[in-house]
């Protein structure tokens, strides 16, 4: 079924590089986006900037329809697809890179792997983010680390996932920076991002290590403070006036790639007509736009190439976690 599935991948792919014939032969019925988690949060958006955009580009001939389905940073709607709808044709699936750690840690269950999807495309990238309540002590990343340092059963994180997912991980970099043991840390788990925004916002937890994108209106409105960004250099925009964790002494990278997956059966036909929507989207003004107004950046990848993305992630994370001490 593995070797089934890649060469199912390989030939969509292929398909759509040849002739885009074969997704000219399908239409969707009652096209469907799934965000596997509750609103709110980044699978929400990802939802969101897709919808908007096939919306804005008029690509869709009727509106798609958005389905939250949550569970285990898209573990439930994972089994889900592989279980109760295998040739679903209509329906693409939100994904991110907190879902390929999961499926890095074998968390969508033992026997579901990265071959148990067809790979659709990439709509942007986020990046993590320290980020606490606007009225908090912390001006910087580097008052937070102090602080942390002198006091490390003090301080409460919390986000949307559970010990070893990627918000947890985003925390612990900052913990082993200052030679502290992430494992030691208080976190407490939460189903989705704004779940745990609402949990900073109500003092429940101080630390929030969440997603850029996620936290745009927030911090429009001047509720919460953004300590660092985790990215290779400052942002554009709106974040232009946040400082990297870089730049503060931290070596902290954390990349988010958004993107979808489709039901691990379904046809040649609907898989090069998805993976066709979203090249489109790639070269629409409109898309770009709906990607750039929440707060996304580029990352435009479909077919056998995001596939290929999508494993190398899942590589590089099973690593980091053998460092972590989560894998053996």
């Amino acid at each position: 079924m593995k070797l089934h599935s890649l060469t199912k991948a390989l030939l969509g792919a292929g398909l759509l590089m040849m002739t885009g014939t074969a997704s000219a032969e399908f239409t969707p019925d009652k096209p469907e986006c799934i965000a596997p988690a509750k609103p709110g949060g980044g699978f929400d958006l990802t939802c969101r900037i897709l919808t908007n955009g096939l919306d804005k580009s008029g690509l869709l001939n009727e509106p798609m329809r958005v389905t939250f389905m949550p569970g285990g940073v898209g573990a439930v709607a994972y089994t889900h697809m592989n279980s109760n709808r295998r040739e679903d044709n209509n329906a693409v699936v939100a994904f991110s890179s907190g879902s390929s750690l999961n499926l890095a840690l074998s968390k969508f269950g033992r026997d579901l792997d990265v071959d148990d999807a067809r790979w659709v495309g990439s709509i942007g990238t986020d990046y993590g983010a320290i980020i606490v309540k606007a009225d908090a002590p912390w001006q910087s990343l580097e008052e937070l680390a102090a602080d942390l340092k002198a006091n490390p059963n003090k301080l409460v994180f919390g986000a949307g996932g559970t010990v070893g997912s990627q918000d947890w991980m985003k925390a612990a970099f900052l913990y082993r920076s200052l030679g502290l043991d992430p494992r030691a840390m208080r976190y407490v788990a939460y189903e989705g991002g704004g779940d745990a925004m609402a949990a900073v916002l109500g003092n429940h937890i101080q630390v929030y290590p969440g997603d850029v994108s996620e936290i745009k209106g927030q911090l429009d409105a001047g509720i919460v403070r953004v300590l660092a960004v985790m990215a290779p250099e400052r942002l554009e925009g709106d974040f232009a006036g946040i400082p990297t964790a870089t730049e503060q002494g931290f070596d902290m990278e954390w990349p988010i790639m958004r993107g979808f997956y489709m039901a691990p059966d379904a046809s040649d036909e609907a898989y090069g007509y998805w993976v066709q929507q979203f090249n489109e989207l790639y070269q629409n003004d409109a898309f770009a736009q709906v990607r750039d107004h929440q707060g996304l950046f580029p990352l435009s990848m479909s077919g056998a190439e995001y596939e290929a993305y999508v494993k190398a992630e899942i590589e590089k994370f099973q690593n980091l976690s053998r460092e972590m001490g989560l894998l053996r």
